[in-house]
């Protein structure tokens, strides 16, 4: 398994009898704890909880704990070859549970997957709770070593191995450890702790209707709102750890939609909330959390859907992250990664890994690497000369693959609630970070009521976006809506 490391201390716990002393020994130090007074009716047991040192050197160490029994003897458990590195933990829908074996590239992974000892993986049982519970209901895929067997396994995360690969190669390898909690078919509201559902309006346990297929081959989600958070999450609480990476929306894209910013934000800040709390301060209150924006769907460019919604509402609004409305949010593109084969599952997970490994590297690390496709700046509509003039940011350059995917609305509110209203339009480069619009004839003498851009659920071919970041082809300009 892995500790999370320096300047962060590790807090090791468990359980045992009442109001005893429990002794933890590691790297010549120890600890001495005394057990609750009570058993604990959640497990049966009384827990203790030790606050390690704070540990620089990775390792590997042995960790021993004994507690004295009622008959005199001692209980001893010992935890082999523990590291001490980075945790996150990896959840949302079956777009992060997709094994490895599973996407592009998956027989390269899982083949070359000893080559990263230094990474560890859990995986979480998709068994949901009534009711927060301390210990996970069930383990899918106890703490492995990186290995083909286990990388190979079905509790083994693409996106979240990938995304940890990616961030122990760039430093340096040092030690990452992983818990993939994810479940196909899940909509946010099971994810959510019940204050948070109630901040957002939402008291029944109503099941998203399944308006997209993508739930061939998974399990039938028998659990109801904030289920997921109960028996999938919180038991981890206790655990401190580096940040959360997450890949949901599919299924709030026809549910609760609307309430996406309010559910996603509010997650995310309980989430920080009760891993600070129950880490006594240890656990960053603004821990970095990643999320994958939605990828494709159905093989056709013109149908709008709910998705570009979604993605938007992702962004709380903004249209990028990080942003002002929740602090230390990281993202990846993935609108462009368009598979019609894979459907709502896009094989291209690699892509997405990538890019959320820059984002990651950039936010939660603080290091200095390109992570941001450009992000629009400024529209200015030129009536004079029947143009829009959309210029961008973030980048030295842009680069424009093709003119298509932009739209403008001038029919007014009706644009608000009608898809056939926005008409698309041919873009063109304007210069090193501008692109120009031409706007419709019909539109001549009427007000620009807004434009937007990849508004689609499959908005282009694989990787044919109109505007990539000049020195990083991989990565886009991401979804965009401008009400003027």
């Amino acid at each position: 398994m892995v500790l999370q490391r320096a300047p962060q201390r590790a807090i090791v716990w468990g359980y045992g009898d009442t109001d005893v002393i429990t002794t933890l020994t590691m790297n010549n130090k120890v600890y001495k704890t005394r057990s609750e007074s009570k058993i604990n009716e959640k497990v049966g047991a009384s827990i203790w909880s030790v606050t390690l040192d704070a540990e620089s050197d990775e390792g590997p160490f042995e960790v021993v704990v004994t507690q004295p029994l009622a008959n005199g003897t001692l209980s001893s458990i010992a935890l082999k070859n523990v590291l001490y590195g980075d945790i996150w933990v990896c959840s949302g829908q079956s777009n992060m549970q997709w094994a490895v074996s599973q996407v592009f590239n998956g027989s390269t992974e899982i083949a070359n997957a000893g080559n990263y000892p230094k990474i560890r993986l859990f995986g979480v049982a998709r068994v949901g709770a009534a009711a927060p519970v301390e210990e996970i209901p069930s383990i899918g895929m106890k703490w492995s070593v990186a290995s083909s067997s286990v990388v190979g396994n079905g509790y083994a995360s693409a996106v979240c191995w990938m995304y940890g690969r990616m961030i122990h190669t760039a430093l340096n390898g040092r030690p990452i450890g992983l818990i993939n909690t994810s479940w196909g078919g899940t909509a946010i509201e099971l994810w959510m702790p019940r204050q948070a559902l109630t901040d957002c309006g939402i008291t029944k346990k109503k099941k998203p209707k399944k308006d997209i297929d993508e739930f061939e081959g998974l399990e039938k989600v028998s659990a109801t709102n904030t289920e997921l958070y109960n028996g999938m999450i919180y038991p981890f609480t206790r655990m401190v750890v580096t940040g959360a990476i997450w890949y949901q929306g599919e299924s709030n894209s026809g549910y609760n939609r609307d309430k996406y910013i309010c559910t996603f934000s509010k997650m995310i800040t309980y989430w920080r909330q009760v891993w600070n709390t129950r880490t006594n301060g240890i656990t960053n209150l603004q821990f970095p959390f990643g999320f994958v924006q939605l990828s494709t769907n159905r093989n056709s460019t013109s149908f709008v859907g709910g998705f570009p919604w979604i993605r938007w509402y992702q962004t709380f609004g903004i249209g990028y992250v990080p942003n002002n409305v929740v602090p230390n949010v990281f993202m990846a593109a993935a609108m462009d990664l368009r598979d019609d084969p894979g459907g709502i599952h896009p094989r291209t997970k690699t892509d997405v890994a990538y890019r959320l490994s820059r984002a990651g590297l950039a936010v939660a690390y603080g290091q200095q690497v390109e992570y941001q496709g450009p992000i629009v700046s400024n529209v200015v509509v030129s009536s004079a000369s029947s143009t829009i003039e959309v210029s961008y940011t973030n980048v030295t350059a842009i680069e424009f693959r093709n003119p298509n995917g932009f739209e403008v609305c001038c029919q007014g509110t009706t644009c608000a609630t009608n898809d056939n209203a926005w008409l698309l339009v041919t873009a063109s480069s304007k210069s090193s970070l501008s692109v120009s619009l031409s706007i419709p004839s019909s539109c001549a003498s009427s007000t620009i009521y807004g434009i937007r851009y990849l508004w689609r659920e499959t908005p282009c071919d694989f990787k044919q976006a109109a505007v990539y970041s000049a020195t990083d082809a991989n990565l886009p300009s991401p979804p965009y809506l401008k009400v003027f």
